[in-house]
């Protein structure tokens, strides 16, 4: 069996932000997953989860990382926090990269950062849109669907009064969401519970100044 060398596996998946052993069994049929044991112990490679791995430069930026937690794992849509920081609803940045996936809850913590993934019912999966970013696709939920992955996974909120310990920025998020499509979406979730939470958003985000 032909040993395969670093830099033909580093030119045949360097356009990988991560890649499985099944991506890398693609480019090299018969390759021996010892090499990844040994590249990593030589600092070549990170193990992110389970037979999936990643170079380890360069250093991931907001936007990689989006893509990391996308193929890391699948389906998912970067959401919830992470979303709302990067839209500008919140003021600080966030830690970790938090994902919607129809599958199970799941974190993995990986040396290049932490992916938390929570569960959505398969039926609430939409409302994200493809950002583009190098010749490739960054999946995020749109702000709406943001705000209602929010208020769908926080069964806790009963008041306006629980919104206002969010430091949300109302005003961005008003200057950006469609309240047509908030609409839109919370006929098609047609849960009373969630009604009741995306009502409790509304009158929190078009309640007068305080």
């Amino acid at each position: 069996m032909k040993r395969i060398s670093y830099l033909e596996f580093h030119e045949a998946l360097s356009a990988y932000t991560v890649f499985s052993v099944q991506e890398i069994r693609k480019h090299f049929p018969r390759f021996d997953t010892r090499r990844l044991v040994e590249w990593q112990e030589r600092k070549y490679l990170y193990k992110l989860r389970n037979r999936y791995y990643c170079f380890t430069s360069p250093a991931g930026d907001e936007s990689r990382l989006i893509h990391m937690a996308n193929a890391l794992y699948r389906p998912s849509y970067v959401s919830l926090e992470s979303a709302l920081a990067r839209y500008g609803f919140i003021p600080e940045g966030v830690f970790q990269m938090i994902s919607c996936t129809p599958l199970k809850t799941q974190t993995f913590t990986t040396p290049v950062g932490t992916f938390v993934y929570r569960h959505l019912k398969p039926t609430l999966y939409f409302g994200y849109r493809l950002e583009n970013w190098q010749d490739r696709h960054l999946a995020i939920a749109d702000p709406e669907k943001t705000l209602i992955d929010y208020v769908y996974l926080h069964s806790q909120i009963r008041d306006t009064r629980d919104f206002s310990h969010l430091r949300w920025n109302r005003q961005a998020i008003r200057e950006r969401i469609s309240l047509t499509r908030i609409t839109d979406y919370d006929t098609r979730i047609s849960s009373p519970a969630v009604h009741r939470r995306i009502n409790l958003l509304k009158r929190f985000l078009y309640a007068e100044s305080d």
